[in-house]
């Protein structure tokens, strides 16, 4: 093991398991992992069975990264079940939900 890896600036890890969630709706909830300078962000987030947005989420200001971890997310047209990646570019939007529960990564390259 090379412990100067560790020392490089901006090199950081997290643990999800470790992160207090926060409820963002109703059986949605949200864990940050890590935050970037450029306001870029990465989260995991957890939508229990049958949870889902009211309306319209708009990717604003950059994309969105979406990686359907564990269950099946729908977005609002279809579902995708786990292992499913999504791009969804800045200025578009979707409606999530879930009717069996999902764990997705999300990704925002431009905050």
């Amino acid at each position: 093991m090379t412990s100067e890896i560790l020392d490089q600036p901006g090199y950081e890890s997290s643990n999800a398991a470790t992160i207090p969630s926060r409820e963002v709706l109703p059986g949605v909830r949200l864990r940050r992992l890590w935050t970037g300078a450029n306001g870029a962000h990465a989260n995991v987030l957890e939508m229990d069975a049958g949870s889902g947005w009211p309306r319209r989420d708009v990717h604003e200001p950059g994309p969105e990264e979406v990686y359907v971890v564990d269950g099946v997310f729908d977005d609002g047209a279809r579902e995708y079940p786990a292992g499913s990646f999504l791009h969804a570019p800045a200025g578009s939007w979707h409606v999530p939900q879930t009717r069996v529960g999902c764990t997705l990564f999300l990704f925002y390259p431009e905050g």
